[in-house]
């Protein structure tokens, strides 16, 4: 049986348990859900506020995570599929609080985000996304769609950075018990920055990526630092070997994220692509925008190794005869989305607290 799902194929019978997780039942068991107590709730506040109702009444719906704390959203033994994940907390917290996910045991997180950039959300603001793998809708309710199997154990945690206690984070992770595929990938992602990109060098949205998989999708937050245009750079990947040159050049940003001829200053999301103004206007110093791409039909297929780079690249001496390409020293930060064979390298250390700050 085919795992994927999808219009053509609701109505097939599976041989599947659906099971699912939140602050109202924190350990997935069936027939569990909503059984909270006061003693038991993960926010007890809320069993007095369902005083009149009583036990059943949104009872726990939320988990809080104290200041500097790391907790645990899923910790189950497998095999299975991770359908649907949807969170929502404040947004200040975002860049601060971080996503990662272990695969089949092993001791570094295959995914390692945090969850406003995972969720294609930046500059702590909110973003409306209509795309088929990330879907964020008002009020900030973000949810991923990516497929996500695993054989053995899959762990998911949420670590809060800042020095402020994250009193109310709801989720929802709904999954599936059921065979998983001898051929199947793990899914991986990786955040990165760099703030701001050294004048004549490229921006590296993946790199030391080992093993067999696809490249399905990138997020890039852009905060341009000169006047005028600012997406002349290219996107290149380097396949399996590549070093100088590689296999996959684009031939524009806007071009790669789905657009054209500047964006002409329009706003979209789409089911593979996306750009919006966030603060500002784009070719406006200072101006704040988010991308996406999600390679859904069109994965981009490696054997041993795969490297991913963004130039940042604009114009100058727009006003003589002349026109010549810009450098660009902007603050870029990505998400790369990959699935790959297990075990997998460990991930460029994370950003710190600080350097991640939006400021």
């Amino acid at each position: 049986m085919n795992p994927s799902i999808d219009l053509s194929n609701l109505f097939q019978q599976r041989q599947a348990e659906s099971r699912s997780l939140s602050a109202e039942n924190p350990l997935g068991k069936k027939g569990a859900g909503g059984a909270a107590t006061k003693k038991t709730s993960l926010i007890p506040v809320a069993c007095d506020q369902a005083r009149d109702l009583g036990r059943g009444w949104k009872c726990s719906p939320c988990v809080p995570i104290p200041a500097g704390k790391t907790i645990t959203l899923m910790d189950h033994e497998g095999p299975g599929i991770i359908r649907h994940i949807w969170i929502t907390f404040d947004v200040k917290f975002r860049r601060q609080a971080i996503l990662r996910i272990y695969w089949d045991g092993q001791k570094h997180p295959s995914v390692e985000c945090p969850v406003g950039d995972f969720m294609c959300q930046s500059w702590n603001r909110d973003q409306a996304i209509n795309a088929l793998p990330i879907n964020v809708n008002p009020k900030g309710g973000m949810n991923c769609f990516f497929a996500m199997p695993f054989r053995r154990h899959a762990r998911i945690t949420v670590e809060n950075t800042l020095p402020l206690d994250l009193p109310h984070c709801y989720y929802t992770i709904n999954y599936t018990l059921e065979p998983v595929p001898a051929d199947a990938l793990a899914f991986h992602a990786q955040f990165r920055r760099t703030n701001p990109v050294p004048y004549k060098e490229v921006y590296t949205i993946l790199d030391g990526v080992q093993g067999h998989g696809q490249y399905v999708g990138t997020f890039m937050s852009w905060q341009q630092n000169n006047a005028g245009w600012w997406g002349e750079g290219e996107i290149k990947m380097y396949l399996d070997g590549d070093r100088e040159w590689p296999t996959i050049c684009g031939t524009g940003t806007e071009d790669y994220f789905g657009g054209a001829w500047c964006f002409d200053e329009n706003n979209f999301s789409s089911p593979y692509f996306g750009f919006q103004h966030v603060v500002g206007k784009s070719l406006q110093v200072g101006a704040r925008m988010t991308l996406y791409r999600f390679h859904v039909h069109d994965p981009v297929f490696f054997k041993q190794d795969l490297r991913v780079t963004m130039q940042a690249l604009g114009w100058r001496d727009n006003d003589l005869p002349e026109r010549r390409y810009l450098a660009l020293q902007d603050d870029l930060a990505s998400v790369a989305y990959w699935y790959q064979t297990l075990p997998g390298a460990p991930l460029a250390p994370l950003p710190d607290r600080d350097y991640r700050e939006i400021i």
